[in-house]
């Protein structure tokens, strides 16, 4: 009897490794797709920093399209506050660690004052960039650059999960149908 129930705890156990395989592959599949579509414009039109647009997608595609819209407005209100602080405090004020630890609190605060807090690390993460990554480049055109890679990689990563979202919905669906017609 024990020998009988631990192998039939090893063909669940195997069942799930499949499933989560399964699902697994499906998302890698999704972010990837995801994160190819948000890179090729900003490579083929000669930006150096397209990669952003890639991470970006990457970080915002999720298993479920609602999770996916959450993610993507934490990630866009992130990038603007603190893409705007950044640049605001490097511009005023110069770079310099001092002024880097100012520009991350008040963008931290500000992220938590609109009621978003998840933004908040994204916010921080926009400062750091702006004002700790060395560019060849203006704080406004980093500013402009690191914001535009950002909203084209959660468009790319919307572009990509809806219509997923919508067909995954789809054949659930009709699943549920055929299923209920066999229970009748």
């Amino acid at each position: 009897m024990r020998r009988l129930t631990a192998l039939a705890e090893q063909a669940a156990s195997r069942e799930h490794i499949l499933e989560r395989l399964k699902s697994g592959s499906m998302h890698a599949l999704l972010s990837v797709t995801a994160a190819v579509v948000a890179y090729i414009p900003p490579s083929s039109l000669g930006l150096q920093e397209g990669f952003w647009a890639a991470i970006t997608a990457l970080a915002v595609t999720q298993a479920e399209l609602s999770a996916t819209h959450s993610t993507a407005r934490d990630q866009f209100l992130g990038a603007a506050i603190g893409g705007a602080v950044g640049a605001g405090f490097a511009y005023m004020l110069g770079h310099s660690l001092p002024v880097f630890a100012l520009a991350a609190f008040i963008a931290l605060v500000l992220a938590w004052l609109t009621n978003v807090p998840s933004a908040a690390r994204l916010a921080g993460i926009t400062v750091t960039i702006i004002m700790l990554v060395p560019h060849k480049t203006s704080d406004l055109t980093m500013l402009a650059s690191r914001f535009g890679e950002v909203t084209w990689g959660i468009v790319a990563a919307l572009i990509v999960a809806t219509p997923v979202s919508m067909l995954r919905a789809h054949l659930e669906a009709r699943h549920r149908e055929a299923s209920e017609r066999q229970a009748d």
